[in-house]
């Protein structure tokens, strides 16, 4: 005979009412109170029909992820794979289950709002896509309620890391070194992530009275050690090369250490190069890896939180922007500089 929500209760001693709002994710229950009927309710082997929970709710308690990878490093991706994992499990713990919402069912394409109303999902956390397109914006102005990693629309929850204070620390790390030719390979230009580093980088860079040159500041992408080695290339091949280079992310920096090494120079002693996002690898190189670390952890829990408040909430839940703190990690591979 199958275990019911009625035998779950008289276990736990506790209420059917109280049970129920546990396994439907209420937040005015205990943590205690949450871990200890679950714990019961896994070791009697109780499993709640989903079906009918939707039924009863009108949801069905499966949250949808947009994220579309240009580079196609995929789930594979250390900081995005970090924090999408925190994100499902901060859903699973509140009973949600995961869909990833793309352009294909089959043979058959949707649009991303086509295939959130074909899963039936509650909510979609929007996170590595592009955040310009006309199919994202349809899809973020729609009923479904949505939460955003790292670009802030209006009237829509957005997690995003402490990107100005980031860069600012990095330009000040650098200065602070003896560093004044400072240049700034950064990402594309599809999300305000990307501008929030690039006016902090100039804002940087003024209030410490450094100069930008022409041709400091150039464009390439996340994720992309190919483009990065070129960019690098061009940089220190100026008769003015910068002494620092800042990079795009830290996986950037296998291409732009391969550009030191083609030229003839040395790393750190001739450059010095700075990441961003912290991830392990880059930490365990040698030379170690200059960066800023993202919390990419605390992001996925929070995408979680907030989009799950939404589903729950929507007439109360804020649609605010949540910022996520970020460290430097001074490496070695930005060292003091004593040339001009």
């Amino acid at each position: 005979m199958a275990i019911t929500i009625k035998d779950v209760a008289r276990r736990c001693g506790m209420s059917i009412s109280t049970v129920s709002k546990v396994f439907n994710g209420y937040p005015d229950i205990s943590e205690d109170t949450r871990k200890q009927v679950l714990k019961l309710a896994r070791e009697m082997g109780y499993q709640p029909n989903a079906l009918a929970r939707a039924l009863k709710t009108n949801r069905s308690y499966n949250l949808g992820v947009l994220f579309v990878d240009e580079n196609t490093s995929g789930l594979t991706h250390p900081f995005f794979a970090a924090m999408l994992n925190a994100f499902k499990s901060e859903a699973e713990a509140h009973g949600y289950d995961i869909t990833f919402i793309n352009h294909n069912i089959g043979t058959s394409e949707m649009t991303y709002l086509e295939h959130c109303r074909y899963r039936n999902v509650d909510g979609v956390c929007l996170a590595c896509v592009d955040f310009y397109s006309a199919e994202v914006a349809e899809l973020v102005n729609s009923d479904i309620p949505s939460t955003t990693v790292d670009h802030v629309f209006n009237n829509r929850p957005c997690i995003a890391s402490d990107n100005r204070t980031g860069i600012r620390m990095l330009v000040e790390y650098a200065a602070g070194l003896g560093h004044r030719r400072i240049a700034y390979i950064h990402g594309q230009r599809n999300s305000s992530v990307t501008e929030t580093r690039i006016s902090g980088f100039y804002r940087a860079m003024e209030a410490l009275k450094l100069n930008v040159p022409d041709g400091y500041v150039l464009e390439g992408r996340y994720d992309d050690a190919p483009a990065t080695r070129r960019l690098t290339a061009a940089l220190l091949s100026r008769a003015d090369r910068p002494s620092c280079i800042l990079l795009p992310d830290d996986a950037s920096y296998f291409g732009a250490q391969e550009a030191v090494r083609e030229l003839g120079l040395s790393l750190p002693g001739d450059v010095s190069l700075a990441g961003y996002d912290g991830i392990r690898l880059t930490q365990s190189l040698h030379p170690r890896l200059t960066t800023v670390a993202q919390d990419s952890e605390a992001m996925g829990r929070q995408a979680a939180l907030r989009l799950i408040d939404r589903v729950e909430h929507p007439n109360t839940a804020p649609a605010e922007l949540v910022t996520v703190p970020v460290k430097l990690l001074e490496g070695a591979t930005v060292v003091r500089w004593d040339g001009n």
